[in-house]
């Protein structure tokens, strides 16, 4: 993981041309975040996706770049006074705390508008085939717009305080964070050729560590550290979020983790993959991390 963070942290680095007149401040705002480091799970899961199937990384290294622009400007906009209000993200203050509400915005509309020219670049530089790059735009255009991540984000903000079903916190963990999950691994799939088979097994799989992902991100605000969080514990229940220890308990949660996390590496390795050993690999790293 820390090999390819490094090659993802490079590329992102040099993501926005030096020579495009852009704005300053506004290049130092997209910057600020796409920069404050994380896990960048999802860049590494489009490399880890076309691994198992034998493809380019280096082709898929665009599409990485492309995910966690978007990735970072959900976040940049989660944060905002009108959504979460939060003050701290990776133990740095939020973008609109340093560069104001008005750039913070902009700052991620101009990362959510590059991250469809990145994508571009897999077919212009490593020539991946321009059918699978228009159908991993059309991915990205859907996984991460209404019916998507966007779409969670409104069901979050809308049944704040109201949620009284655990049908409808799954709905909002699953369209807010497993979609761009599985559209990550789709991705990743699509570059190495994927076959109709095996792009099922990657939703699938995408779509139970998605929501593990998420509980355990539940779990975590009640019983995690702060200084490796970078983020205030008890934030939920501060805000009065309703999550799934609310719904089911620690012990339940938890249990659901390690569940959804078999469930999803059953489906992979019932699937005709090469090499799915980093998929699997990243499974598990996901079901016991501490932030």
């Amino acid at each position: 993981m820390a090999a390819e963070t490094a090659k993802v942290e490079a590329a992102l680095a040099r993501i926005l041309p030096a020579g495009w007149d852009v704005p300053e401040e506004l290049r130092a705002a997209m910057g600020y975040s796409l920069m404050a480091g994380g896990k960048r799970l999802r860049p590494l899961l489009v490399l880890a996706a076309a691994e198992a199937l034998r493809g380019s990384k280096e082709a898929a290294l665009p599409v990485a770049c492309a995910i966690e622009m978007v990735h970072t400007y959900s976040l940049i906009h989660d944060d905002l006074p009108a959504m979460d209000n939060d003050d701290y993200r990776r133990g740095k203050l939020t973008n609109h705390k340093v560069y104001g509400e008005a750039l913070a915005i902009l700052a991620g509309d101009a990362l959510l508008t590059h991250a469809f020219h990145a994508a571009a670049q897999a077919y212009r530089i490593h020539g991946v085939p321009a059918e699978q790059v228009l159908n991993i735009m059309d991915d990205l255009a859907v996984y991460a717009g209404a019916c998507g991540m966007v779409g969670g984000q409104a069901a979050d903000m809308l049944g704040e305080q109201g949620l009284t079903r655990l049908e409808d916190l799954q709905y909002i963990h699953t369209h807010k964070t497993s979609d761009l999950i599985v559209f990550s691994l789709l991705a990743g799939g699509r570059i190495a050729g994927a076959n109709e088979k095996q792009l099922q097994a990657l939703e699938s799989f995408g779509y139970a560590i998605g929501l593990a992902f998420q509980i355990q991100d539940d779990i975590l605000d009640v019983t995690g550290d702060e200084q490796k969080l970078g983020k205030p514990t008890n934030s939920d229940e501060k805000q009065q979020k309703v999550t799934y220890p609310f719904f089911i308990g620690l012990e339940a949660s938890e249990a659901r983790v390690r569940e959804l996390t078999l469930e999803g590496k059953q489906v992979l390795l019932a699937a005709d993959f090469p090499r799915p050993e980093r998929l699997l690999q990243l499974a598990d790293f996901l079901m016991r991390r501490d932030h």
